[in-house]
């Protein structure tokens, strides 16, 4: 039986995962949801017609609470403006539906920790829609940093760059009220949450220095993070940049590890001894077939609420520390 699925928040990310929803053989895209309809129907035209296949659309709602009464879900995929997703959250667990939370999770530590705790009551499963952690690349690197491998990891070392400014001027992604901040809370919480997820603990101590480029959000940012385990790292994020990339470097103790921390489709692995040729697991899959597939008891989640709450512990560090220009710690 397909499990059927809702998206709430029909703007230019929801599109992807919506073809990938119509593709899935056990899936069904059950309703779309956003304030307003006529929106939903322009969405419909320009990105899924192909997709449908001459089939007729999902239903669609300007009300959440109505998509969720009357479109009997089992998980929803929300694609909401950053400052959203905790009361979007909130309320897609409360109806019982497994949660697809595009990135970043939320945008406070506080209401990270209390969604955490809403989904581990409910039974449900939440992950968050980062580009990483279902890819083999990273998948081999975390197992590489739990095994000891390489040694201990001491450092890691990174950037993204995009274009971001420009592309992003006068949407909601340069509204703080929305965004909840700029290119480090929105592009960069791919790059961010590749080292997070990786390094598994939570940051101890951030310093930080931002630069808004005249917009009301940071699009340039350059920290430090010392983590509780003792892992040290520099990030690098620009977002006002002509050339798109990204990077990142593990370094232990008898190795280093280079690879692409926006989508982890490259990686070098390197030994006392030279270059190591990784042996990498199978089972690449996009981010939302990923989590059709854990809902399906076919595979482990790969992201939880952990990813979510760690990441907010650092972004409220990282915006804490540029704005006293000293070094912060997370929430208490």
């Amino acid at each position: 039986m397909a499990i059927r699925v809702g998206i709430l928040g029909c703007g230019r990310m929801s599109r992807h995962h919506a073809k990938r929803i119509l593709e899935h053989p056990d899936a069904e895209l059950a309703a779309l949801c956003d304030v307003d309809t006529g929106l939903i129907e322009r969405w419909v035209e320009e990105n899924l017609q192909e997709s449908l296949a001459g089939a007729p659309a999902p239903p669609a709602y300007d009300d959440a609470a109505a998509m969720y009464r009357e479109a009997a879900l089992d998980a929803v995929l929300i694609s909401t403006p950053h400052t959203a997703h905790f009361e979007h959250g909130k309320q897609a667990i409360a109806a019982g539906c497994h949660v697809f939370m595009e990135k970043p999770m939320v945008t406070d530590t506080g209401q990270a920790r209390e969604l955490e705790r809403l989904v581990a009551a409910s039974g449900r499963i939440l992950v968050v829609g980062y580009n990483t952690p279902s890819t083999p690349s990273f998948r081999y690197l975390r197992e590489l940093v739990r095994a000891g491998t390489l040694g201990k990891l001491e450092l890691v070392d990174g950037f993204l760059s995009q274009n971001w400014r420009i592309n992003t001027t006068g949407t909601w992604r340069q509204d703080p009220a929305l965004s909840g901040g700029g290119q480090a809370y929105d592009s960069g919480s791919h790059l961010l949450n590749s080292v997070v997820w990786t390094v598994e603990s939570s940051p101890e101590r951030v310093f930080a220095f931002m630069d808004n480029q005249g917009t009301p959000v940071d699009i340039n940012s350059v920290f430090v993070v010392r983590f509780a385990n003792g892992v040290m790292a520099s990030i690098t994020v620009s977002g006002n940049c002509a050339s798109d990339g990204a990077g990142l470097v593990f370094i232990f103790e008898n190795g280093r590890v280079e690879i692409d921390g926006w989508t982890g489709s490259w990686i070098r692995v390197y030994g006392a001894d030279g270059e190591i040729e990784p042996d990498l697991p199978g089972g690449a899959a996009a981010p939302i077939v990923s989590f059709i597939d854990a809902v399906l008891g076919r595979a482990e989640p790969a992201s939880s609420p952990r990813n979510g709450v760690v990441y907010s512990e650092l972004m409220d560090a990282v915006y804490a520390s540029a704005a006293s220009g000293a070094p912060a710690s997370p929430p208490g």
